[in-house]
C-alpha cells in the first residue's frame, strides 16, 4: 500500500480535552492487522515496519493514548514519556506528536545504560510513564536489551536510573504486550526497583484502578531486591500477544 493509498490520519475529535478515544474502532483495527502482519511466524519483532511507517506510528501513538486514557490516566496525571529501549524510541515521538495534536505538550527521554542515566530534557520530580514496542512473560531478546516480565530482574537498571531522578514511575506501556499470554494471570514478576521509586500505587491513590489487585495481567510486581518491598505497578497493553496471532 502507498503513502498515498494510506491517506492521512483522522483530526482529533475532543477538542483538546485528551480525554475521548482518537483512533476509532477502524484505526485500531488497522493498527491490529499492521501488527498481525509484523510478528507473523516470528516469536518476537522489534515492530519497526510498524513504528517507522508514517501511518503506523501515527496511530500507534493514539492507541497508546487511548489506552491510557482507558486506564483513568489523562493530561495532567503525566508529564513524560520514556522509552524503554531502542525498539521504543518512534512510538515516545509518537505520542509527544499525538499530545501535541489534542493541545497538550510531553517530554520524552530514553534510557542510556552505557552511562546509566537519560537522554531527553530532565524528568527530575516527574511523573513518568515507561514505553516499549513488546513485553512478554517469554524471554526475547532485543537490541538494546533483554526483557522479560517474569524471570530475573532486567527492569532493575531502569527503575534505578528513574528513581536517581527522583521521579515517579506511574505505568509502564506497551504496544504489545504478553503478560498472561500463556494462560498464567498472576502478575507476580521478578523485575527489580531501586528503594523510594514512587510508583502509580502512591501516585495515583485515588484513581480506580489504584484500587485493582495485582491478581491479574494489568499489573506487574515490582521487587526491591535489597528490601524486599514490593510494587504494584499498571501494565498496559495496547494489543495482547495473543489476539494477533
Amino acid at each position: 500500500m502507498s503513502a498515498d493509498e494510506r491517506g492521512v490520519l483522522p483530526e482529533s475529535g475532543d477538542g483538546g480535552q485528551g480525554t475521548d478515544a482518537r483512533i476509532g474502532v477502524s484505526g485500531k483495527d488497522e493498527l491490529r492487522q499492521m501488527l498481525r502482519d509484523a510478528v507473523s511466524g516470528k516469536p518476537f519483532s522489534e515492530l519497526s515496519a510498524v513504528t517507522f511507517d508514517q501511518r503506523g506510528v501515527a496511530l500507534a501513538g493514539e492507541a497508546v493514548l487511548d489506552a491510557l486514557h482507558e486506564r483513568d490516566f489523562n493530561f495532567g496525571d503525566f508529564d513524560a514519556v520514556g522509552a524503554l529501549t531502542a525498539a521504543a524510541v518512534p512510538l515516545v515521538i509518537a505520542v509527544m506528536h499525538a499530545a501535541a495534536s489534542q493541545g497538550k505538550s510531553l517530554d520524552g527521554f530514553v534510557m542510556d545504560f552505557v552511562y546509566p542515566s537519560i537522554k531527553g530534557p530532565s524528568i527530575r520530580g516527574k511523573r513518568v510513564i515507561l514505553l516499549d514496542s513488546w513485553l512478554s512473560e517469554k524471554s526475547y531478546v532485543q537490541t538494546s536489551s533483554l526483557v522479560t516480565l517474569r524471570n530475573g530482574n532486567e527492569l532493575n537498571l531502569d527503575f534505578s536510573i528513574v528513581e536517581h531522578e527522583q521521579a515517579q514511575v506511574l505505568a509502564i506501556v506497551t504496544l504489545i504486550g504478553g503478560l498472561g499470554a500463556n494462560g498464567s494471570t498472576s502478575s507476580g514478576a521478578g523485575e527489580a526497583a531501586s528503594d523510594g521509586i514512587a510508583t502509580a500505587e502512591t501516585a495515583k491513590a485515588n484513581k480506580p484502578s489504584s484500587a485493582r489487585t495485582n491478581d491479574d495481567a494489568s499489573f506487574v510486581e515490582v521487587v526491591d531486591t535489597v528490601n524486599d518491598s514490593r510494587h504494584a505497578v499498571p501494565f498496559i497493553q495496547v494489543f495482547e500477544e495473543r489476539e494477533l496471532r
